[in-house]
């Protein structure tokens, strides 16, 4: 890099401190990080799994279809979707902070996210929407940690057990998609989907600092004459 990070924004959550730092990169990009509790999160500097994981929603949603999205992150993803032309798009992200960040434009993908009326976005555990009553969803994408292997706040471990991944299948309509972005491949999570319904894992490879990365979206679909439960 060019320069030193600067702190955009900082706060505690309950969840522990968050921050989100800018800097220039060596080509003089600029770079956006997130940070949790000290520890590296994400960053703008390489999105391609981000943006995958948004190209498949997507494309299982359809136009003007609805996606229910665990995970705000930089909004890469989100933005992804909206560009595609989703119809609604129901974003749950548990840090308070970085809500109140996306609605006030501290970077412009996020301010364009938030202000975009096809978007609700909601400061809440994605765990509560999985297993709430209402219409289904043509997609749902699940980036809320680094995967079943990595995670970097323990309590995620729920999100990729047997009885909340049922909970999002059967918040699918018939055709829908489930998607969850995994740092590597779980054979563990892409069992437990395979137990649900049609599932398969694309993998997306990166070079990272020098360095050779397979993320992993693990999917599973819904059959299509499969009605919600």
């Amino acid at each position: 890099m060019t320069g030193l990070p600067r702190t955009l924004a900082r706060a505690r959550t309950p969840q522990g401190e968050l921050a989100l730092r800018e800097r220039v990169a060596d080509d003089g990009a600029t770079v956006h990080e997130l940070i949790v509790n000290g520890a590296f999160a994400m960053d703008s500097a390489e999105v391609a799994s981000e943006l995958a994981l948004g190209d498949t929603l997507a494309q299982a949603a359809g136009p003007d279809g609805r996606v229910l999205l665990g995970g705000l992150g930089l909004g890469f993803t989100a933005d992804r979707l909206l560009r595609h032309g989703v119809g609604e798009l129901v974003i749950a992200e548990l840090a308070e902070p970085l809500v109140a960040w996306a609605h006030a434009g501290i970077t412009d993908r996020l301010g364009r996210v938030a202000a975009d009326p096809r978007v609700r976005l909601i400061a809440g555990d994605i765990a509560e929407e999985l297993t709430a009553g209402g219409p289904g969803f043509g997609a749902i994408g699940l980036d809320v940690d680094n995967g079943p292997d990595f995670l970097i706040h323990e309590p995620n471990a729920a999100l990729y057990g047997a009885p909340l991944l049922r909970a999002a299948y059967q918040r699918l309509v018939p055709g829908g998609l489930l998607a969850i972005w995994s740092e590597r491949a779980s054979p563990a999570l892409a069992e437990r989907l395979a137990a649900l319904g049609r599932a398969d894992t694309v993998i997306v490879p990166v070079h990272r600092d020098g360095h050779a990365i397979d993320y992993a979206i693990h999917r599973v679909r819904r059959a299509a004459g499969h009605p919600a439960e």
